[in-house]
């Protein structure tokens, strides 16, 4: 099938995958009286007494704004907000289909800082959650702090920390499979923009010790060209000693490469070039920083891609939806990083018995929501 050419065929036949339906019939004289005037002053005031009330009497407890600035849809980069819709929409469906959450794409006409802020700032009353994707780094660093501070609800990077959490979910089952732990491998992370430094600062929350983040100029240290502060901050946490070098280099000895670059990065020889039984998670789409089949021939022991036609898909719609019904549920105000890890937990929990080529469920099969809400809201 190509899919490119039914895609564009479905979404020029239904207009979109996004609806809005009534909860509430609409039939008679008095179905209308009820959802609109006069009876609808009734919450109106109840609200304005009481504005906890708005999560009882309104959509607010079951809804999240999915937000972007087209700024970095998918691989395709800077393609602007409404050609990044379709992208948005698509995340609202899947909330509903896995969480029953009712998300609501939001493209903004902006990709300034501080416009953006204001623009999700203002509009944040009404939603319980906010999910903000498809925002480029370093900005979306900036966007997300400045909106944890000043809303009263969680605020979700997904291109952080969905990709983050699945990677570590998926990292914890490799591990089983090669007998190896989190506090004794080498990591290296190929990609510093906002999956590489998510992933890495949430392996450093479950116990990683050694990390190797890198950018297209190689692994990052302080006063190195073309460094910012937020991996400047990170470098003196993974790399005190100032250490150089390419991907290649980095490779050599490391027991897990993660991708989240470009492709064809990765030879046959740099994983043979690696500890025993490595791990790789080629992350990049669609096309990988190392094929599945030549990670495999090279000697890597568990294989994991963005792509659903090989076996191990690292995807973030194993994470979002059970992460955002579980922190509506408990009504949460931040994301924390011992969250994040009780997501990754419950996830890698799906597979009781991890293989070389079973390390995450597959979405077709198994919807991980449940587990994921419920470890989020018994957690602290």
């Amino acid at each position: 099938m190509n899919y490119s050419e039914r895609s564009l065929e479905e979404h020029a036949r239904h207009h979109g995958k996004f609806a809005i339906a009534s909860k509430m019939p609409l039939e008679t004289k008095d179905d209308l009286s009820i959802a609109y005037t006069p009876g609808v002053a009734a919450p109106c005031l109840a609200i304005a007494k009481d504005p906890s009330q708005a999560y009882v009497l309104t959509m607010k407890a079951n809804s999240v704004a999915v937000v972007s600035d087209g700024s970095s849809v998918l691989g395709l980069g800077n393609i602007g907000p409404m050609a990044g819709l379709p992208v948005m929409e698509g995340k609202a469906v899947l909330y509903k289909k896995y969480a029953d959450i009712d998300a609501v794409p939001i493209v903004l006409a902006s990709q300034n800082v501080d416009e953006i802020v204001q623009a999700v700032r203002m509009i944040a009353p009404t939603f319980g959650g906010i999910h903000l994707e498809d925002i480029a780094a370093p900005a979306c660093f900036e966007v997300e702090r400045r909106l944890t501070e000043l809303l009263d609800i969680p605020v979700m990077h997904d291109d952080q920390h969905a990709t983050a959490i699945v990677t570590l979910a998926g990292l914890v089952n490799a591990l089983k499979v090669v007998g190896k732990n989190t506090t004794s491998i080498r990591v290296v992370v190929n990609g510093a923009g906002a999956a590489g430094i998510a992933i890495t600062k949430l392996l450093l929350a479950a116990g990683v010790t050694q990390i190797d983040l890198l950018d297209s100029k190689g692994i990052i240290a302080i006063g190195r060209d073309g460094m910012n502060s937020d991996k400047d901050s990170l470098a003196v946490v993974i790399n005190p000693s100032g250490k150089t070098g390419t991907l290649a280099d980095a490779l050599r000895g490391a027991d897990v490469f993660v991708g989240v670059s470009k492709p064809n990065l990765v030879s046959r020889d740099m994983v043979r070039s690696m500890n025993d039984r490595p791990i790789i998670f080629a992350l990049a789409n669609p096309d990988s920083e190392i094929t599945y089949d030549d990670a495999l021939a090279a000697g890597a022991a568990v294989v994991a891609t963005g792509r659903s036609d090989y076996p191990n898909q690292v995807n973030n719609v194993l994470v979002y939806p059970g992460l955002f019904r579980g922190l509506l549920n408990r009504r949460a105000s931040t994301l924390t990083d011992a969250m994040k890890i009780a997501a990754a937990t419950a996830l890698a929990g799906l597979v009781p018995q991890p293989s070389a080529t079973e390390i995450l469920p597959s979405i077709l099969t198994v919807n991980p929501a449940p587990a994921i809400a419920a470890a989020i809201e018994a957690g602290e």
